[in-house]
């Protein structure tokens, strides 16, 4: 009862979010396209740090570098074709992912925050210091990508309308591809590693490569998001690879809920409308130039008497996909009888 009156509430939710265009209101309409791109950003994070146990301080790598990807692949003056661009973007995020995966993935607890750290920062020094990537100045994207079939446009995403719809399609599709690889079998090994990875290792799991694919899946989909918020503003920079971008998402997964797809969704609109009321100086005056300090103080809030973030307050029960969490032991002793046929 609980899981179908989640998925009532998720559906009422996004259907209210599609009709938003409506309202008229741009400057809206553009930050909750804003918002959606964090959160599937907020998503392929979740993936590593509330579903298997990873906690990574370097995911911004995977969103500055699919946002380059783009800026560099695409023609300066011209449109770049959506249908290759958004592939090759995920597609370096994913070797990329691949590569340092096989090194941080050695690694464990402190070890592996740091390690993710570094790569991310050695990536953030590479678009900064040298003309690759346009250093601090960063790239500027003149042109919009085309969404077209042959000569047939299904978008111009020079339109708010057009690219919100593209968005808030995307992110969905992301939240029910994420929905269903964690209730398979191999999103149920993941859990099990979280549980108890030694566990899982004693009953012939092949640990290792289950965490370098999750962390593979999290990279491209983290590499989707940095490709739309290129789309979106324009303009990528050494920022969006920076550390600061890292503590943004992560603080957006702790905030809405870890191991919950719709609590990664929740912390993304939650971190991004406390900003903006806090920094509403028609509410707090001078106040609001200290927006930083009203938000450290929900943050706080929120970790102390939330455990389980926004999500489980307003679901009162943390559920992040059916049948995933429930005796995550008992799966894996389950799955171990026939491990060989689910083995990637």
């Amino acid at each position: 009862m609980k899981s179908r009156a989640t998925d009532l509430t998720l559906l009422v939710a996004a259907l209210l979010i599609a009709l938003f265009p409506l309202s008229g209101a741009t400057f809206y309409t553009q930050l909750i396209a804003k918002v959606m791109i964090l959160a599937i950003f907020a998503m392929s994070l979740d993936l590593l740090i509330g579903y298997t146990g990873l906690v990574s301080f370097g995911h911004a790598a995977f969103f500055g570098l699919a946002g380059y990807a783009l800026a560099l692949m695409g023609p300066q003056y011209e449109a770049a074709n959506f249908w290759w661009t958004l592939p090759a973007a995920m597609a370096i995020c994913g070797v990329f992912a691949l590569v340092t995966g096989l090194v941080v993935l050695r690694t464990k607890g402190i070890f592996f925050i740091m390690v993710t750290l570094a790569f991310a920062q050695m990536l953030f020094y590479v678009f900064h210091d040298t003309k690759i990537g346009g250093g601090s100045d960063g790239i500027y994207i003149y042109t919009k990508p085309e969404l077209k079939i042959g000569d047939f446009a299904l978008a111009n995403l020079d339109k708010i309308e057009h690219f919100y719809y593209l968005v808030f399609t995307i992110a969905l599709l992301v939240y029910l591809l994420l929905r269903r690889v964690l209730g398979s079998s191999f999103g149920r090994a993941l859990i099990g590693i979280k549980v108890n990875e030694h566990r899982m290792q004693a009953l012939g799991f092949p640990v290792f490569r289950y965490k370098l694919a999750g962390y593979v899946l999290s990279g491209a989909i983290g590499g989707l998001s940095g490709y739309l918020a290129a789309v979106q503003f324009g303009f990528v920079n050494p920022e969006i690879l920076s550390w600061h971008q890292s503590g943004m998402v992560m603080m957006m997964v702790i905030l809405g809920g870890m191991g919950t797809l719709h609590g990664a969704i929740i912390g993304a609109f939650a971190l991004v409308f406390m900003q903006e009321l806090f920094s509403n100086q028609g509410l707090f005056g001078v106040l609001a130039k200290h927006w930083q300090l009203g938000m450290g103080v929900f943050v706080i809030l929120v970790a102390l008497y939330l455990p389980q973030g926004l999500a489980g307050l307003i679901f009162r029960k943390a559920e992040p996909a059916p049948d995933v969490e429930d005796n995550a032991g008992e799966k894996a002793d389950e799955k171990a009888e026939g491990r060989t046929e689910d083995t990637p």
